[in-house]
Formats: C-alpha cells, structure tokens, sequence
C-alpha cells in the first residue's frame, strides 16, 4: 500500500489509477448516486484503504476507501469518518468495511480475541 500525507493526496491518486467513481454509505449500501447504484456488501471488494487523523482537529478523522464491484464493472472512492462524525450503523456494509481492515492491516498478535467462555474481547 501506498503512503500519503492527507485525503485529498489518497483521493486524487486513487482517481488517476482509476477508481472515478464518487462512492457514498447510505445505511445498508454503498451507492454510486450518479448511476443510481445501490451496492450491498456482496457487490463490493475493498481493494485499498487509509487513513487518516487530524492532527489539529478530531473531527477530520476519516477513511478513505478504493472500491471494486464487478457486478456493477465499476471502480470507486468512498470516504468514511470514523471517530465524532462516524456512522454508527450496524449494517453489513460497515462490517466488511471494518472486518478488511483487521483482516489485512494487524498483525495476528493485534487482533482482538473473544474469551470464549464470556464472549467479550480479551485485552
């Protein structure tokens, strides 16, 4: 993965190796609103995702989403925040959203584990 120093750096090179278009989370889909597609978690792969933290501000906490969906032959950004503004929708959107991110960016030792007994997660 690459490295870039804010959002509009990831936004504009994702754009140039062609991920065009404008993605938006609408509760339970990811839609492309300028083609009236609506996505669920099935249509989409998260090919690359970064992000990003203000440093003088928390509310520009976001996360910037490179975006596949065969189905629909299109590839995308979508720009999440996290933090003050975060969508807290429990949808399966944002459970594959969050679950590519443990997936691919921790290390094994740096996965939350449930207790198996309790069911909460393990310090």
């Amino acid at each position: 993965m690459k490295t870039y120093n804010n959002l509009v750096e990831a936004t504009n090179d994702l754009m140039k190796r062609g991920y065009t278009e404008n993605l938006s989370l609408e509760g339970d889909t990811v839609d492309d609103k300028d083609k009236n597609i609506h996505m669920t978690a099935d249509d989409i792969e998260i090919d690359e995702f970064y992000r990003f933290e203000g440093a003088s501000n928390p509310d520009d906490n976001a996360i910037v989403y490179a975006v596949t969906s065969k189905k629909y032959d299109l590839k995308g950004v979508l720009i999440n925040a996290f933090g003050t503004y975060a969508n807290t929708s429990s949808s399966a959107i944002l459970a594959k959203l969050n679950h590519d991110q443990v997936s691919d960016n921790l290390n094994r030792a740096d996965k939350p584990e449930a207790d198996a007994e309790t069911g909460t997660i393990a310090n």
